[in-house]
């Protein structure tokens, strides 16, 4: 006969099948016990005698409730059971099998963890328990958990168990408050870059130590990656508590670590936010640390700095406004206002200065001060550059196609970054051509830091500018670098005193003889290279006839006018024609 050997359970008399069994349950690795309908323990086998440390044929014919850990394991079956059949909608009893893990003692008093089930053998009721030993499961469980919520290095908490015990601590807080600390090292790139990263690691673990140990201890303490730390009081009892724990972060940072013979010195800066948690979602709470962490390295590194929603909020206005600017010049938000310009010999109209504005949906009217920074960070300044030099050339040649006795010059202003990024001159040569300004009506001003020291491209551009007609001023000359060697270089043809030289004699009783020295000497040194001097800043008569003694061309400021929009500049020419 080919083929395995095969046994025919009808030759097995009952006598022989129950001698099977029982030799089968005694003999099984698995912990078994035979439960009558009464609860009564019919047999116990030597497996669950070792699991729970009792002697099985002491078990055997006792009720089971009288053994706490069988208690225990019918108990749970019969909650899990109770639990399943309510999840499902089913009515009780639910015979579909469940098999719970739970906490067992063993006799000698150590825990075991098993699983347990429950099922039946015959219509009598007669059941079978069996219990599995899953500790070392869970145990391996526990451990790869353990790996994947820690960092390595310093075995802190990382990322993710921070982040899962912060969004349970923002429903869970006892006090219904929550703060941060949160740090980046100072200067640890620097130990990293020239010791290596195997110090460097050292180092994080030294300092994950010390996190550890400040302040009372109950705080949790991760490592989000790099040399960036987080302390989370989930319970906070408000700001005072977070400033404290972090000065006491300082503390404990501010001694030397030695580590493998190097004594090494790092700070931290520390971003701290503590507020409610209603309201507070963990994106906007990280995000509010991050800004505050960057706050306290702006300010100067080695210190905390607390949430300010003010300073957030004007941040945040920056960050609107800088992502804004581009799309605001092609939606045509911008406007310019004029300022006149006027002659301080007989009170003429001489030309205007225009001036940016952005007319913002939201912020309303806003000043150059506002946004020209941030258009100059972005590259933005460029296409709003030139289209205040378009919209004013067309102003300029408007006014010279209606009044065209005397010619009024149009000044605009230039960023040094208009120079470096675009074709400056060629964008002067088309707005020119297309408007009919002639070049003589065009006056461009450059800061005096832009300027100065100009080499290469920009001296080029500026020496191009001039040989086309264009006049070149100075603006808020007196207050940069005043490195008068290169006025004799530059193809400038005016400079425009800062305003805070002029404030500085506004009236003969508030007299300041060191500004009207400064200005004078600035006038005559000007005159004798041939340039014009415009004062800004002319707020009353006094100033205007101080100035013009001095010898100062040209002024503006509140005294003559403020700026103005384009119809009430037309308004004032027509207006300045009709007095003569």
């Amino acid at each position: 006969m080919n083929g395995p050997l095969r046994t025919n359970p009808d030759f097995l008399t009952e006598s022989d099948k129950r001698a099977a069994f029982r030799a089968a349950f005694h003999a099984a690795h698995l912990p078994m016990a035979m439960l009558g309908p009464d609860g009564r323990v019919l047999a116990a086998n030597p497996a669950l005698g070792r699991l729970l440390g009792s002697d099985p044929e002491v078990l055997a014919g006792a009720a089971a409730d009288h053994f706490p850990a069988l208690a225990l394991a019918l108990d749970a079956l019969a909650a899990a059971a109770r639990q399943t059949a309510a999840a499902a909608g089913a009515p009780l009893p639910d015979t579909r099998p469940v098999r719970p893990v739970r906490r067992l003692k063993h006799a000698d008093g150590h825990t075991v963890w098993a699983e347990i089930s429950l099922t039946a053998l015959a219509p009598s009721g007669v059941r079978l328990l069996t219990l599995t030993d899953v500790g070392e499961r869970r145990e391996l469980r526990a451990r790869l958990r353990h790996l994947q919520e820690h960092d390595p290095v310093t075995r802190l908490p990382n990322r993710t168990l921070f982040f899962e015990r912060l969004a349970a601590a923002l429903t869970e807080s006892a006090t219904g408050r929550i703060g941060l600390c949160y740090l980046d090292l100072d200067g640890f790139k620097a130990v990293n870059d020239t010791l290596g990263h195997r110090l460097g690691d050292r180092l994080l673990r030294a300092v994950g130590v010390r996190l550890a140990r400040s302040g009372d201890g109950s705080h949790l303490v991760a490592r989000l990656g790099g040399d960036e730390f987080v302390l989370l009081v989930e319970s906070s009892s408000g700001t005072e508590e977070l400033t404290r724990l972090a000065g006491a972060v300082l503390d404990e940072l501010q001694r030397p670590f030695d580590i493998n013979g190097h004594r090494l010195a790092v700070s931290a800066s520390i971003g701290v936010v503590e507020r409610e948690c209603a309201g507070t979602t963990v994106t906007g709470l990280m995000q509010a640390a991050s800004t505050t962490l960057y706050w306290a390295k702006a300010d100067g590194r080695a210190r905390w700095t607390l949430f300010d929603p003010e300073r957030n909020a004007h941040r945040m206005t920056r960050q609107s406004l800088s992502a804004t600017l581009r799309p605001a010049v092609e939606r045509g938000e911008f406007l310019l206002e004029y300022q006149p310009i006027v002659s301080l010999a007989d009170n003429t109209l001489r030309g205007a200065e225009a001036l940016v504005r952005w007319q913002h949906p939201q912020y309303g009217r806003l000043g150059p001060d506002r946004f020209i920074g941030l258009a100059e960070e972005s590259g933005a300044i460029v296409p709003l550059g030139r289209w205040a030099l378009a919209e004013a050339c067309r102003q300029a040649s408007r006014w010279r196609r209606l009044y065209p006795d005397p010619p009024l010059y149009v000044s605009v202003n230039v960023a040094v970054r208009q120079v470096w990024d675009s074709d400056l001159v060629r964008d002067v040569a088309d707005v020119l051509e297309e408007t009919g300004l002639p070049s003589g009506l065009l006056q461009l001003e450059l800061t005096e830091s832009a300027v100065m020291g100009s080499a290469g491209r920009p001296l080029q551009a500026l020496q191009e500018l001039s040989d086309m007609g264009v006049r070149i001023a100075i603006d808020d000359f007196g207050t940069g670098y005043s490195n008068l060697a290169y006025l004799s270089r530059l193809p400038v043809r005016g400079l425009k005193l800062d305003g805070a030289f002029v404030r500085g004699f506004r009236t003969a009783r508030h007299l300041n003889p060191a500004d009207e020295t400064i200005v004078t000497a600035l006038v005559q040194l000007a005159h004798s290279l041939g340039l014009t001097v415009t004062a800004e800043c002319v707020e009353g008569a006094a100033q205007a006839e101080r100035l013009k003694r001095i010898g100062c061309d040209t002024g503006q400021g509140w005294y003559y006018s403020r700026p103005m929009p384009a119809d009430r500049m037309i308004q004032l020419i027509a207006g300045t024609l009709r007095r003569r």
